[in-house]
């Protein structure tokens, strides 16, 4: 079962966003998420956070947090869909202006071996064994290390191929590459790396 976590990100193509929810999702709601859910017309199983973005509906399953706490809303979400045995969890309206919040939603990718992150532009991985994408062809990839350099990178299906690669954090060596086939796939041997997929013009 995949977890359909909504934070109070931005959202501008709402009708792109919802193509990519299945009726099946559990949908979770990070405090101003509900306002999302509601445009797009979701029933939302269960609301978390401490509502300071957004005014708590009555009629809704809710856990409330006090505003003094130790985790931002986003985090609260993902440890829910975590502590009740979701497989999958996508999470959306993660990234926005708040730049900090950007930051730490995508880190929080981390804490489940199947979480990633959509927003209108992008699709965004983290690669700790492999990835293996499908229907991605003419899209721009880039391999960003996280939490320092990458080792034994291998790749299928991309423009630039990566052949036992290896990548040193804070560079951008990894940026920008493109899908050329209709399967693809990134194998890393030591390292983490963040994989983003840009669906944008």
């Amino acid at each position: 079962m995949r977890a359909v976590i909504i934070g109070n990100g931005d959202i501008k193509n709402y009708a792109y966003i919802k193509s990519k929810l299945n009726a099946e999702d559990f949908i979770i709601c990070a405090d101003g998420g509900i306002r999302h859910a509601k445009k797009m017309g979701l029933k939302i199983n269960i609301a978390i956070g401490d509502f300071d973005s957004y005014e708590l509906d009555d009629e809704l399953n809710s856990i409330v947090y006090p505003v003094r706490k130790d985790f931002i809303d986003g985090e609260l979400a993902i440890d829910y869909a975590i502590e009740h045995g979701y497989d999958e969890i996508m999470m959306i309206g993660m990234t926005g202006t708040r730049l900090d919040h950007t930051l730490t939603n995508i880190s929080l990718l981390t804490k489940h071996d199947n979480a990633y992150l959509i927003d209108d532009n992008n699709e965004i991985y983290i690669l700790r064994n492999r990835l293996v994408f499908n229907g991605r062809k003419g899209k721009t990839l880039s391999v960003i290390p996280l939490f320092g350099s990458v080792s034994g990178l291998n790749s299928k299906g991309l423009d630039y191929p990566l052949n036992d690669t290896g990548l040193e954090f804070g560079t951008g060596l990894g940026n920008s590459n493109v899908i050329i086939n209709d399967h693809a796939e990134i194998t890393i041997g030591k390292g983490i790396a963040v994989v983003i997929i840009n669906n944008g013009d």
